[in-house]
């Protein structure tokens, strides 16, 4: 027997940074998301980001800290991050030439230009984090 529930499906999806702050001026200022969730419960802070096209959808930003994990993994943890160990996130655009422009002139630091190849043209970058993001125009 089924029961709409309304929908499902995931939610939020994660990534570690090493300071919320200078995390959210980045993903708002720069990349411009937009913050959904901002909460705190004594020293822990839930934030969340939203792409403005991707309503149904949070980028969490989150600090490796207790909760979480222990003090050793969360060292751990943001030495992997800061590496650029961790596996990218994607960002699809209509055009990655003028995304790449507009992102560059803004102080966003890539690792890779634009490049045509397997169809589409992509670059990459990374927060100040560390963590890896590839831009994709969109097919």
């Amino acid at each position: 027997m089924s029961q709409d529930v309304g929908k499902q499906g995931v939610g939020v999806v994660g990534v570690y940074v090493r300071d919320q702050d200078e995390a959210l001026k980045f993903y708002v200022e720069k990349l411009g998301f937009r913050v959904h969730t901002d909460s705190r419960n004594g020293d822990y802070r839930w934030l969340t980001v939203q792409h403005p096209d991707q309503p149904s959808f949070q980028l969490g930003l989150f600090t490796p800290q207790a909760p979480l994990v222990d003090a050793q993994t969360a060292e751990t943890l943001k030495a992997a991050v800061a590496k650029g160990a961790m596996p990218p996130l994607v960002l699809i655009v209509d055009d990655c030439r003028a995304a790449y422009d507009r992102m560059h002139g803004v102080g966003v630091e890539f690792t890779q230009e634009p490049v045509a190849r397997y169809g589409a043209v992509d670059a990459s970058f990374r927060d100040p984090s560390g963590n890896g993001w590839k831009l994709i125009e969109a097919r």
